[in-house]
Parts: C-alpha cells; structure tokens; sequence
C-alpha cells in the first residue's frame, strides 16, 4: 500500500462524482456522518449543506470535521482530511452549480437547481489541517 501520498499521487479520484462522507460533532461529543457532493478546488474541499440543518449547526458550534473520499471495495484508493470547516454564503451557488452538474449531469442540472430555490443553503469549505492519502493498488500481496 503505498501511503503518505499527495493530492496528485490520486489520479482522478478527486474528480469522480463519489460521495464523500463528512463527520461533524455532535453536542454530547458523538460523531456525525453524513454522505455529501464534494468538489476539490483550491486544495481544499467545498460541500454545500443546508442552513440550519444539524450539520450547520454542529459546525456552528464546534468547526472540527473530517471528509474523506475514497473508491468503494477493491484494491481502492482514497483520502481523509481533517481540519476547521468555515461556513459562509460566498459562493454558494457556484459550487452548487458545478457540484450538481458533476453529480447528476447537464440533462438533469437545471431541473434538479430548480427544485432547490428557496432552500437557504451554506457553503463549507475545508482546507486540509491534515491530508492521509492512500492507494492499495499496488499492493503485490494482492496481484
């Protein structure tokens, strides 16, 4: 397994439509995780949530968050960041729109952007305190 990787060594993975899960603090200290659209720009993540929901508001409280990215089974490869979420409204609908056109495709993303009017939403952004890459791809144990 080759580890210790940087954003590079990953390939495309960072631009396959994957769900990343996002892991948030609860007020008693439990862990949140929540699958989310994900899109790595700027050496950072940016997901899009909605205001007020319990992942705003855990982040409101306490910023800490994970999010990690990876392909599922198999000899896969993938990434986990940790660091301080900031929410802001900055660029909300850009990252939207480009997150729902990577996600569900130019057909269905004026239809889909449509049905979100009026939805209040947030855009987090998550730069990397601290990135492990990895990818079991070479692994020889398993060729």
């Amino acid at each position: 397994m080759r580890k210790k990787l940087q954003v590079a060594g990953l390939g495309d993975l960072l631009e396959q439509p994957l769900n990343a899960a996002v892991a948030t603090y609860l007020p008693l200290g439990d862990i949140l995780l929540t699958p989310v659209w994900h899109e790595w720009r700027d050496r950072g993540f940016s997901v899009i949530i909605v205001a007020d929901d319990i992942k705003d508001r855990n982040l409101q409280r306490d910023p800490r968050a994970r999010l990690v990215v990876a392909e599922q089974g198999g000899l896969n490869h993938g990434m986990v960041v940790r660091g301080i979420a900031r929410t802001s409204r900055d660029g909300v609908d850009e990252v939207n729109r480009r997150n729902t056109l990577r996600y569900v495709g130019p057909e269905r993303t004026a239809m889909f952007l449509q049905e979100l009017k009026g939805i209040n939403l947030v855009h987090v952004r998550l730069e990397h305190g601290k990135l492990r890459a990895w990818d079991f791809a070479d692994e020889e144990a398993f060729q």
